[in-house]
């Protein structure tokens, strides 16, 4: 996998998710600072997930044998989106807010482990260094928009144009 490659740029969210997620677990009940980093992590993975649905996804569900692993992973970005949802309109302050937030990241943190280390690489074995580029500079052109989407609220349901 190249350097500036759709691998590398997922992989750079999913640090950047696994960072957000480790400060929303060490802060304070109910705190101005749990809502915010909380709202920043459900943007960041929702539009991220998005992109990544719309660029590699679609890649892998054009070649038979990643199909079944491009499901499985769409499955899993509705899974989450789900207990996102839940997380948000829950009460921060609850003890049990805390509990659902672990849930969801233990799941999160399972997802994304997998596709660094099952998916992505067999979704590079047959695609060439150039079309990883372009898939790369596909999901950098989606994610802005998605982002936008995520902090407006739009369902994902809608149809994206």
């Amino acid at each position: 996998m190249a350097d500036g490659d759709i691998f590398d740029r997922l992989k750079q969210d999913h640090d950047r998710h696994r960072d957000l997620i480790e400060k929303i677990d060490a802060t304070a009940s109910g705190s101005m600072e749990r809502r915010q980093l909380f709202d920043t992590f459900k943007v960041e993975v929702t539009a991220h997930a998005a992109a990544e649905e719309e660029s590699l996804y679609a890649t892998m569900l054009a070649r038979e044998n990643l199909r079944h692993d491009a499901v499985h992973s769409v499955s899993e970005h509705k899974e989450i989106g789900d207990l996102l949802q839940e997380l948000a309109a829950g009460d921060m302050e609850s003890s049990d807010w805390l509990d659902q937030f672990r849930k969801l990241q233990e799941r999160y943190l399972h997802h994304i482990d997998e596709e660094e280390e099952e998916m992505f690489p067999a979704a590079a074995d047959g695609l060439s260094e150039e079309k990883t580029v372009e898939l790369r500079a596909l999901f950098e052109k989606r994610k802005p928009r998605e982002i936008a989407r995520a902090e407006a609220g739009v369902d994902e349901e809608d149809d994206r144009d």
